[in-house]
This record gives C-alpha cells, sequence and structure tokens, in this order.
C-alpha cells in the first residue's frame, strides 16, 4: 500500500499543532473541516493508529503524531528554501516590494512579517510607503507600490486582493464606564457617547460602515493618530473606542481598559491588493504567506477569510 504523505499533509500536521483544534487548522488552510478530517483519517489508517487524541485541549499528539511533526519539522523548512532558491534562480533573484497601507493598526503585525521577509529575500528591496494612505491601491495603478494592505475589496480592473486574515474588533471603555457593566455593545449605545477613532473617512472605519451609519447614529467624534494615545484616552473617560482585539489585548491584561463585543460580533478583514500582472511573481505571493502564517501563530482571535 502506497504512502498517503504527501507535502500538504506535513504542513497539515503543522496547522494542527500551531492552531491546536481541527477546525481552526481548516480555518487557516482554507480547507472545510471535514477536507481537513479526511486527510488527518488517510493517514491514521495507513499507520493504523490515532495521530493524536481527540478530546485533549490543545490537541495533545501521540508518539506517532509526534514523529510525523518532527518529520514536518525537519522537511518542510528544506522544501520553502529550495522553492525560494529556485524562484530566484529563475526569477533573477533581486527585485522591489513597496508596501502601503491603510490601517493604522497594520505595524503591530507587518513590520515582524517584513523582518522574516528580509531575511528569505535578502535580494529583495522591501520598504514602506511613506505614511498612512487613504487609497493605496490608486498607488498600485500608478506604479507608486507594489502590495496595497487595505481593509475591503472593490472590483477594479488589474487589481488582484489576496485575503490575509479577518479579526474582531472590540468596543473599548474605561473600566468606571457605564458601558462597562454591559456584555455586548449594540449601536444605540454609542449615541450619546464620544467616539475616538484614527482620523479616516467614515467608510474606513467598520463600526461606522457595517454598525452605526445604517442604524443612523451619528455620535460625537475625537480623532487620534495613535492606537495608545487612544487607549489613553479611553481610560480617562474622554470617549470610548473600537479597536482590533489583538491591538488592545496588552492593555486589556494590564486593567487599564475593558474590552466589549460590539453586537454579534464584529469583525474586520484585510487584503493584499497586487497588480494582476505581478501575480506570478514568487517573492510577493511570499510576503503574503509569510504575513498570513506570522499573524495566525501571534495574534489571537483570527481567522480565516
Amino acid at each position: 500500500m502506497p504512502s498517503p504523505l504527501e507535502l500538504r499533509h506535513l504542513r497539515t500536521l503543522l496547522a494542527l499543532k500551531n492552531a491546536g483544534s481541527v477546525s481552526t487548522a481548516a480555518k487557516r488552510l482554507h480547507l472545510t473541516q471535514s477536507a481537513l478530517s479526511h486527510q488527518i483519517r488517510l493517514m491514521e489508517e495507513y499507520f493504523a493508529t490515532p495521530l493524536f487524541e481527540r478530546k485533549s485541549q490543545p490537541l495533545h499528539f501521540t508518539t506517532v503524531g509526534e514523529r510525523l511533526l518532527k518529520l514536518a519539522s525537519d522537511i518542510l523548512p528544506q522544501v520553502d528554501a529550495a522553492e525560494r532558491d529556485i524562484a530566484q534562480l529563475t526569477e533573477g533573484g533581486s527585485g522591489e516590494l513597496r508596501i502601503a497601507v491603510e490601517c493604522h493598526t497594520c505595524f503591530d503585525w507587518l513590520m515582524p512579517a517584513m523582518d522574516i521577509f528580509r531575511t528569505q529575500w535578502p535580494q529583495v528591496e522591501l520598504d514602506l510607503v511613506s505614511g498612512f494612505q487613504a487609497d493605496p491601491v490608486g498607488l498600485l495603478l500608478t506604479n507608486r507600490a507594489d502590495c496595497a494592505i487595505v481593509s475591503k475589496t472593490e472590483i477594479q480592473s488589474g487589481i488582484l486582493f489576496e485575503p490575509l486574515f479577518s479579526y474582531e474588533v472590540v468596543g473599548i471603555s474605561a473600566t468606571n464606564h457605564p458601558l462597562s457593566n454591559k456584555e455586548k455593545w449594540c449601536a444605540q449605545d454609542f449615541a450619546e457617547e464620544t467616539l475616538i477613532t484614527y482620523p479616516v473617512p467614515d467608510d474606513m472605519l467598520d463600526l461606522m460602515r457595517k454598525v452605526l451609519l445604517p442604524a443612523n447614529i451619528h455620535p460625537k467624534r475625537r480623532t487620534s493618530e495613535l492606537t495608545i494615545a487612544i487607549i489613553q484616552l479611553v481610560a480617562s473617560r474622554r470617549g470610548i473606542a473600537a479597536l482590533p482585539y489583538w491591538a488592545v489585548l496588552p492593555y486589556l491584561e494590564k486593567g487599564y481598559v475593558v474590552a466589549r463585543p460590539i453586537e454579534d460580533g464584529l469583525r474586520s478583514e484585510l487584503y493584499a491588493a497586487i497588480r494582476n500582472e505581478d501575480a506570478s511573481i514568487s517573492y510577493l505571493l511570499k510576503f503574503c504567506q509569510i504575513v498570513r502564517e506570522r499573524s495566525f501563530v501571534h495574534l489571537p482571535g483570527l481567522s480565516a477569510i
């Protein structure tokens, strides 16, 4: 009986270990849970033994499962390195990757991903287009950027959107604010409050676009460029805010502010926009992969788009 082991199976095992559950691993791999379970079942049938304990949380791998994980850890970095070397040989090994961003909280996860990319593609000139960009896709179309990090997709000729991840946006208030006593917030809770946001148009704020404007809620506004400044204003009861859960988690752990779900859970998405003509450039696609992989490992509350 031929071995069912393929590289995708080894990647599945690593995703299981990193994710801690079958459902989360399936989302990260952009598979259905049943498809992922089928892969696992084929491996377990071949080796005639379970690879992990089904009811453990997080997943506890069996001795056989641990041995296969070691194989994955040994083999996959070599495969990735070989693919990278081949791409560099066939594509010339050098290039330019200019990144434009429209989100103020991008830098929490973008800079570490850029550091990893630089070690793997040292001959690619990597740079950030200076400052916050209100129209990063426009920079792609005028060839002033090569990749744009955006929060929504729009059908646009010549542009391809690569999904990165989805994340929860939570409402935050001071610990002694009346809203801190509510289990979750609704649109009406914002009506009489001062909403502290980044200085961007309403259509770039998911709270406004998805929750408040449809309910015809227009709260008083105050803006700040910096996340930490928004946190400080909220903590001193100058207003309330809505920020990514992963961005406010360090301040929640220190007790500076409290966080609550908004309605049934407000989620935002991030995409990497690239020009269609660049869709075959290996280092650009690899950058998107690094962003996804690192973010799912290190940022809490993410899900696949």
